[in-house]
């Protein structure tokens, strides 16, 4: 029986796909570093580290440990500098509706995001009160695709794995959610989330049953 629904923020809950391109985009060509939309789809759902390591896959030289480092930090100083114009237009089409919804039924709520600035985005858009947990990459060592995100989640909630469905879009957060014994909703689209069977574009094409049924 399912009692808990953990989401993955962005591009889930809130519209910030565009504002992580824009960032690397931005400190790539300062680096001279090739970057499109091709790489820029590899970090979805992964660490600011992880997708520093991918993106000088293309890098002309070979750059430290301290410098790759740093190039995080200022992709990090430029997003932060973007987050601080949010508004609530940039909450997801059906987002609130969809948790209050399940909140209505009385199944608990958590956002379980690698992202280390999820607490900042949730409290800029006013959505704190609409979920029992808040877990993001400030609370884990491990980003995904390790699990340990949505288990902590889970725990935080009193809930067991098997008790949670995880609404993700991202290939690195499915493979989390399943690693951790939960089961998946899947947004996004067949072609870039293979396997996944339940599926919907965005969550106003979700109800409350299409969560439990992906449960079943």
């Amino acid at each position: 029986m399912i009692r808990g629904v953990i989401f993955d923020l962005d591009g889930v809950l809130v519209k910030t796909d565009e504002l992580h391109y824009a960032s690397w985009k931005q400190v790539t060509e300062a680096e001279g570093i090739p970057f499109d939309r091709s790489v820029n789809e590899r970090l979805r759902g992964i660490s600011r580290l992880d997708s520093v390591r991918i993106i000088l896959e293309r890098a002309p030289r070979q750059y430290s440990d301290a410098e790759q480092a740093a190039l995080a930090e200022r992709k990090q100083a430029v997003f932060r500098s973007f987050l601080e114009h949010l508004t609530a237009a940039d909450i997801l089409p059906g987002a609130v509706e969809l948790v209050s919804a399940l909140r209505a039924r009385g199944i608990r709520t958590a956002v379980g995001s690698s992202s280390k600035n999820t607490s900042f985005i949730v409290d800029k858009l006013g959505l704190r009160g609409y979920f029992d947990v808040v877990v993001d990459g400030n609370d884990v060592v491990r980003a995904k695709p390790d699990p340990e995100v949505f288990l902590l989640a889970a725990a935080r909630l009193g809930l067991a794995p098997q008790e949670c469905v995880v609404v993700e879009d991202a290939v690195a957060g499915v493979e989390a959610a399943r690693r951790a014994g939960m089961a998946v909703f899947g947004i996004g689209s067949p072609e870039t989330l293979p396997g996944v069977r339940f599926i919907a574009p965005d969550l106003a094409h979700v109800t409350v049953s299409d969560l439990l049924c992906a449960g079943q």
